[in-house]
């Protein structure tokens, strides 16, 4: 892309429009997309990314959007990226980012984008790592990332962020369910949202229980309250946030490196992906297929064979 550096240094200096233009690149996962990255990479502005997770329904847009408003009184800039079902006609999404941050919208301090989820389990779009990467490039203190709301596949959204808030509800489930969500490994900070219901009691103390259960950990996730659509207990849920970076932040080094192992194990999994797509010829994969759909052969070993001499 002749024109990257521009668009880059229009997208820092504040050009919204450069920005979605980069965006829209990055979204395509072509190679554009790939040498965008390569070149906007080394420009870390050491953002901290915050992932917003939890049953749909639960609340997260609301919440998202009073986060923005904390962070902006402040004085930081913030993006937000807001996962939203695919179209199964369009693969686009279907909500828009002027609908779920309508208040929003006029603050320049502010950038918010739509992405598709496109099917993917885990609550995420497998572009969102790279709209992550250039948004800490384009000078965003802030980025927060709110999944598709997919319940027990949303562990995923623990690997493009620094900070995993989970939301629920008062009466969400019961110990069993919460465990088999997986939600209690990958949260930070835990959220009881729309905390005026009844129930909110019980919720906090029974994941309170869950989260001092076993070994002694670096950071305890504290447990919370809020009521989202009025912005009750939202000014504590960002001082919450803050505290966990500083944690992290002390951490030093080994922050660094757990980034770097995440975007690196992503970028081995696109390129095995985009060169096992090249190695296998269309014919030998409708082949496979029909073997597969017989029963002649199992997916496992058709794989195996389809790709057991893929180039390295």
């Amino acid at each position: 892309m002749p024109d990257t550096e521009d668009l880059l240094t229009a997208a820092t200096a504040g050009d919204r429009r450069a920005l979605a233009k980069l965006l829209t690149v990055i979204e395509r996962g072509d190679e554009d997309s790939r040498s965008l990255l390569a070149a906007v990479y080394s420009s870390s502005t050491g953002a901290h990314i915050v992932g917003v997770t939890g049953p749909p329904g639960a609340g997260k847009s609301t919440l998202v959007n009073e986060l923005v408003g904390q962070i902006r009184a402040g004085g930081a800039e913030v993006a937000a990226l807001l996962v939203d079902p695919s179209s199964p006609f369009s693969g686009g999404a279907i909500l828009g980012d002027r609908i779920r941050m309508q208040d929003r919208v006029l603050d320049s301090g502010v950038y918010a984008r739509s992405m598709a989820s496109r099917g993917q389990l885990g609550g995420v779009s497998v572009a969102v790592p790279g709209a992550v990467i250039l948004l800490d490039a384009a000078g965003f203190p802030y980025i927060i990332l709110e999944t598709v709301g997919v319940g027990q596949a949303e562990v995923a959204v623990v690997e493009s962020a620094d900070t995993t808030l989970v939301v629920l509800n008062p009466g969400w489930g019961d110990s069993i369910q919460a465990a088999k969500a997986g939600l209690l490994e990958i949260g930070d900070v835990f959220v009881v949202n729309k905390a005026d219901r009844p129930g909110v009691e019980s919720t906090v103390a029974d994941l309170n229980h869950m989260l001092h259960e076993g070994s002694e950990r670096a950071w305890t996730p504290p447990v919370l309250t809020t009521v989202a659509k009025n912005g009750s207990g939202v000014a504590e849920l960002w001082t919450a946030v803050q505290s966990h970076q500083k944690h992290l932040s002390e951490e030093g080094s080994q922050t660094a490196e757990r980034r770097a192992e995440r975007d690196l194990r992503a970028a081995i999994a696109e390129l095995v992906g985009r060169r096992a797509s090249a190695h296998v010829e269309d014919s030998a994969m409708v082949e496979a297929v029909a073997d597969v759909a017989a029963r002649r052969i199992d997916p496992w070993t058709a794989a195996e064979r389809l790709l057991g001499n893929l180039p390295v």
